[in-house]
């Protein structure tokens, strides 16, 4: 058999693995490790694992993982979701779906100090559920733009997402999180007119919250936790565009901010809260080390049998638009990701459609961007909907089934974003050009 038929076995054999119970990172690893022995050999192989692995795994570039994760997980056991729900409520919780959109918000502001999406939607749910339970929100629209909201949270920087495809790809993390500030904004007023729009025509499924006066509104946004969040973000993502930090500085000097405010401005952030949240951060990055291992080998394996090569010749020479093959390869990715862990998928792939998309002359910034959108519709959508079963998780009442039925209006938003992303590429790319650009 030819390279390219055993190229397309392995990821068909892949795809099995990936629905089975082996942990991803060693189901690609070992696909990739038996796939290139058999197009190469047995020795090549043995080479790989001793080469390669240690190679990924003592990559300086990884050390800046563990530092935004920790950083996301410290403001998870700080709190800082009630202070940041509190002055969101107290500015939008008195019109009708004001506490959904507020949650919204939350998330938005959340996922500025937390790339991951379901530390995102852990704490917000986990503030805001009760109190929208308690205004008799429909519970199906609650916990829907909760599960719906982490997506905001891989999508505003610091995103792990776009954290790891810098890394594989070597573009710059900074240019990437400046592409997705305005994406970001974006989805969160698409999520809002969702929210609005329900209760318009339903004003029993997201009734208005009490009256906020002026004053109790500016106390809500000048609470010292707020501000030392707003400036922490300010600090970090400010220090690493304008070239003071390296990406794993900018980590390390926002987990250290956050650990300040949560355990000396808020006093939230107990012992117990700080070992759990380093014993969370080793877990996730032990498991991003693990899949970058594993893409290491696999890619090693598909760069033999030349599928990447072929495919990219293919794309470029087909009779189509380049944007027709673009969204192609967008719904790969939307469909695999409603079967399939999205964020592993996303990094399985991307030997084999980044050069594609390279080809075809598209942004390689542009389409992380695409990439963290597709991540999210993943996150959200049966049968793996990771970011619902965790809000399924909170709200123990409310049916898995309501949840997932609740998020198509949301994953409609996703949707227009994307076209919106796709028909007007500088959406992403305005702001990495504008500031990253020579003399900008």
């Amino acid at each position: 058999m030819s390279p390219i038929i055993i190229g397309i076995i392995g990821i068909v054999v892949l795809v099995i693995v990936l629905f089975s119970r082996i942990p991803v990172g060693f189901g690609i690893f070992l696909v990739g490790f038996v796939g290139f022995c058999y197009l190469v050999s047995l020795d090549a192989g043995l080479s790989i694992i001793a080469k390669d692995v240690f190679n990924c795994w003592s990559w300086y570039v990884l050390g800046v993982c563990p530092m935004f994760v920790l950083m996301g997980y410290l403001a998870y056991e700080s709190g800082l979701s009630e202070a940041l729900f509190a002055t969101a409520y107290a500015w939008v919780g008195q019109y009708r779906g004001g506490l959904a959109i507020a949650v919204t918000m939350t998330c938005a502001a959340f996922g500025a100090i937390c790339g991951d999406p379901c530390a995102t939607s852990a704490s917000i749910g986990a503030v805001s559920l009760a109190e929208m339970r308690r205004y008799k929100y429909d519970m199906s629209l609650a916990t829907a733009c909760v599960a719906a909201g982490g997506v905001l949270g891989i999508l505003i920087p610091p995103s792990i997402i776009l954290l790891v495809y810098g890394i594989i790809t070597e573009n710059s993390i900074a240019a990437l999180f400046l592409a997705g500030i305005i994406p970001g904004i974006m989805l969160m007023l698409l999520y809002m007119a969702v929210i609005y729009i329900q209760a318009w025509r339903n004003p029993s499924v997201a009734p208005a919250g009490p009256p906020v006066n002026l004053r109790q509104k500016l106390a809500a946004f000048r609470a010292a936790d707020v501000v030392s969040t707003l400036a922490i973000f300010a600090l970090t993502m400010g220090g690493l565009i304008v070239g003071w930090f390296t990406p794993t500085e900018a980590g390390a000097i926002g987990a250290f901010g956050i650990l300040v405010v949560g355990s000396l401005v808020r006093r939230k952030l107990k012992w117990q809260g700080f070992v759990s949240a380093l014993g969370a951060t080793t877990r996730t990055t032990a498991f991003i080390f693990i899949i970058f291992a594993g893409v290491t080998v696999f890619g090693r394996f598909l760069a033999v049998s030349r599928i990447p090569a072929e495919l990219g010749v293919w794309t470029t020479t087909l009779p189509a638009p380049r944007v027709v093959i673009m969204v192609a390869i967008l719904l790969v990715y939307f469909f695999f990701g409603m079967i399939i862990d999205p964020f592993p998928f996303m990094l399985l792939t991307m030997p084999i459609f980044y050069p594609a998309v390279l080809l075809l002359g598209y942004d390689p910034i542009w389409y992380g961007v695409v990439m963290v959108f597709c991540c999210g519709v993943g996150g959200i959508t049966p049968p793996v909907g990771v970011m619902v079963y965790v809000v399924a998780g909170i709200a123990k009442d409310v049916p898995l089934m309501s949840i997932f039925k609740g998020v198509w209006p949301f994953v409609g938003a996703i949707a227009v974003a994307v076209v919106l992303v796709i028909a007007f590429p500088q959406i992403a790319t305005f702001l990495p050009d504008l500031i990253m650009a020579p003399g900008g």
